[in-house]
C-alpha cells in the first residue's frame, strides 16, 4: 500500500517548466538607418552638384546668368532643401533628434514654399517659349508640374507620419527623388542630357538602393518604400502621354498667355 501511494506520488510530480529561448534575428533591422539615409542624402547633394555646377554653383550662384529673378529664388530655395535634407539626417545619426524635430517644422514650411516656387518657375518658362533639347515647350511643362505634385503629396504624408519614424523618412526619400531630374538632366551623358524622361529613369537607381536597404534590413519592403515608389512612377509615366493631348497643349497655350 505504502509503495503504491509512493508511486503515485512520483507519477504526479509535476515536471520543470520549459525555458523558450526566444531565436534572436540576425536581420540588421534597423541599426543601419542612420548610416543608410544620411549617405544617401550625401549622394542626393553630389548629383545636385555635379548637375548644376557648372551652370549654377560654379558660376557665382545668384551671379550665374539665369533668366529671370523667378528661377534665381528657385535655385537658391531648392539648393536650401538640400542642405537641410543633408543637416536633418546628420542630426539624426548624430541622436540630436531633438534639434531634428524643431527644425523639422520649418522644412516642412520651405517644402510647402518650393511647391508654388516650383509652380511658378515652370510657368515662367512657358511664358518664355523655351524647353531643354528638342521638347515642346508645352509639352515639357507637364514635367515639372507632377514632379511638384509628386513631391508635394509624399511631403504631406511624410509631415502627417512624422511619428512614424521608418514610413517619414523613407517618404521624404523618395520625395527627394522627384527632385533630381533636373540634375540629371545636366549632367555630361549624352543618353540622359537635356532629356527629363530618361533622366526621370535614371532617378530611379535611388529607388533601387531603397528597395535593396529595405530587403538587406529585413527581408521585405517596407509599405511606404512601396507606395511612395509606386506613386512616383505612376504619376511619371503617365505624365508623358497625357502631356502630348491636345488638350494639355490647349491648357498651356491658354496658361502661357495669362503668364506673358
Amino acid at each position: 500500500m505504502r509503495g503504491w501511494q509512493i508511486g503515485c506520488r512520483m507519477s504526479t510530480a509535476v515536471a520543470p517548466p520549459r525555458t523558450f529561448v526566444k531565436p534572436v534575428s540576425t536581420l540588421p533591422g534597423r541599426r543601419f538607418d542612420h548610416i543608410f539615409f544620411s549617405s544617401t542624402a550625401l549622394l542626393m547633394l553630389a548629383t545636385v552638384f555635379v548637375g548644376f555646377g557648372p551652370s549654377y554653383y560654379l558660376a557665382g550662384i545668384f551671379k550665374a546668368p539665369l533668366p529671370s529673378t523667378i528661377i534665381h529664388i528657385h535655385g537658391a530655395v531648392f539648393s536650401s532643401w538640400i542642405l537641410l535634407l543633408v543637416t536633418q539626417t546628420s542630426l539624426v545619426a548624430t541622436h540630436r533628434v531633438d534639434i531634428h524635430k524643431k527644425l523639422g517644422i520649418a522644412a516642412f514650411l520651405l517644402a510647402c514654399s518650393m511647391v508654388v516656387i516650383g509652380v511658378m518657375a515652370a510657368t515662367d518658362r512657358l511664358a518664355r517659349g523655351t524647353a531643354p533639347g528638342n521638347f515642346d515647350p508645352y509639352f515639357f511643362y507637364i514635367i515639372p508640374l507632377t514632379d511638384m505634385l509628386i513631391f508635394g503629396t509624399l511631403i504631406a504624408f511624410a509631415f502627417r507620419l512624422r511619428f512614424d519614424s521608418a514610413a517619414h523618412k523613407r517618404l521624404i526619400y523618395i520625395a527627394n527623388t522627384a527632385l533630381l531630374i533636373a540634375a540629371f538632366a545636366r549632367w555630361p551623358w549624352h543618353i540622359i542630357h537635356r532629356n527629363a524622361p530618361r533622366a526621370a529613369i535614371a532617378t530611379y537607381a535611388f529607388l533601387l538602393l531603397l528597395l535593396a536597404y529595405d530587403l538587406w534590413c529585413t527581408r521585405k519592403v517596407h509599405r511606404a518604400t512601396v507606395w511612395g515608389c509606386a506613386f512616383l512612377i505612376l504619376v511619371q509615366q503617365i505624365r508623358i502621354p497625357i502631356g502630348k493631348t491636345a488638350a494639355w497643349h490647349s491648357l498651356a497655350m491658354w496658361i502661357q498667355q495669362i503668364a506673358r
